[in-house]
């Protein structure tokens, strides 16, 4: 009988010690969830063989957006979207109810969700060398300026205009 009482004995109390430190350590990593914030949606539209476009995502993704990609170009989603060909980069991305073109540093997209302007969204035309995407091994350090570009529609037409909204000069 003593054999079995020691045996339960501690079997139990090892129990309560497991359960002491299940709940101990699911206090100490709460926090640390309920701080997180979700990640954003960005739905992504650009060439399947483009290796920057995939760099570019996966940037976006480590700054707390969730992407959703469509590897159908996006020449169409631009022009649906209202976007100029002269502002085109190699990929389009929706996030937040704005247009995202190009190698936009995932700071501007932050700022943009936060400041909320009335625009149709922000651009980096052309793929700067030393934009987030742009910026891999293969290009040796080099870091060319850009602009962030603040697109507007002007009134009722199709016409848009662009303001600087960030500029880089590393």
């Amino acid at each position: 009988m003593q054999h079995t009482h020691t045996h339960y004995y501690t079997r139990r109390r090892s129990l309560q010690m497991l359960a002491a430190g299940l709940s101990t350590g699911m206090a100490a990593v709460w926090p640390a969830l309920a701080a997180s914030p979700a990640p954003t949606p960005i739905e992504v539209w650009k060439d399947p063989n483009c290796g920057c476009c995939k760099d570019w995502i996966t940037l976006m993704e480590k700054a707390g957006f969730s992407a959703t990609v469509h590897d159908t170009g996006n020449s169409a989603m631009r022009a649906k979207l209202g976007l100029p060909v002269r502002l085109g980069s190699c990929h389009t991305a929706r996030v937040g109810g704005y247009l995202v073109e190009g190698h936009v540093p995932p700071a501007d997209v932050h700022k943009l969700l936060q400041q909320k302007p009335k625009a149709l969204g922000i651009a980096v035309p052309g793929m700067p060398v030393g934009s987030p995407g742009m910026d891999g091994p293969e290009y040796g350090g080099r870091k060319d300026p850009f602009d962030v570009l603040l697109v507007t529609k002007n009134g009722m037409n199709s016409e848009v205009s662009t303001t600087v909204f960030t500029a880089y000069r590393n």
